[in-house]
Parts: structure tokens; C-alpha cells; sequence
């Protein structure tokens, strides 16, 4: 088992910066790629960014590239994601998350259902 804990949401203003942090512990050697989603009332669950644990490849939906950035530290076993240039259409609750290694996470990592492992949430409000 994983348990992940995120911390680091709020509120800002259109244009402004926020750092979500999460720490994962338990079987973290199991985990293969980890990443974010966010759900804003009323929507589905949406991908925002994936990162693969040993190899450090990302990827993003066309919505944050290049106002997001996803990192990971092994050593500390933590996830990072770096929101920059926030829109008043982030707003939303964050989640984080961590896959195991199976054939459909090697797939893809963009994918809700190849996630074994979630955070509580943090809420993310951009103002305008």
C-alpha cells in the first residue's frame, strides 16, 4: 500500500503561482509513474500532469503545457507540481496519485484508471 498526502493549494489571483506538494509513503518502491488529476464541481476528473518514477518523463494535456511542471524527488518520495500563470479555469480540487507497474500504466499514464493509489485533495481557487 501507498498513502499520499497533499499539501500546498489555495487561493491566488489570474497570473499568479502556486506549488502543490505530495508525499507519498508505505510501499513507495512499488510505485512506476505518479501524477495529478483535478475535478471541478460538476466535471469528470481531468488529467493535468504524469511523471514516471524511475525515468522522470512527463506529460501534460495541452490545457497546462507549459504553465505546469511535474517533478519527483525519489530520495524524499514526494511529487511536485509547479502551476504557473494560473486561469480562473484551474480552479479546482487536486489530486494526486501513484501506479503501480502494469501493462496499462506503461501504456499510458494519462489514464484515471491506471492510478491504484490517491491523495485526500487539495483545492486550487483562481480569482479574476
Amino acid at each position: 500500500q501507498v498513502q499520499l498526502v497533499e499539501s500546498g493549494g489555495g487561493l491566488v489571483q489570474a497570473g499568479g503561482s502556486l506549488r502543490l506538494s505530495c508525499a507519498a509513503s508505505g510501499r513507495t518502491s512499488s510505485i512506476y509513474g505518479a501524477a495529478w488529476f483535478r475535478q471541478a464541481p460538476g466535471t469528470e476528473r481531468e488529467f493535468v500532469a504524469a511523471i514516471t518514477w524511475s525515468a522522470g518523463s512527463t506529460y501534460y494535456p495541452d490545457s497546462v503545457k507549459g504553465r505546469f511542471t511535474i517533478s519527483r524527488d525519489r530520495a524524499k518520495s514526494t511529487v511536485t507540481l509547479q502551476m504557473n500563470n494560473l486561469k480562473p479555469e484551474d480552479t479546482a480540487a487536486y489530486y494526486c496519485s501513484a501506479a503501480r507497474l502494469t501493462l496499462r500504466a506503461r501504456l499510458s499514464l494519462r489514464s484515471a484508471d491506471v492510478y491504484d493509489y490517491w491523495g485526500q485533495g487539495t483545492q486550487v481557487t483562481v480569482s479574476s
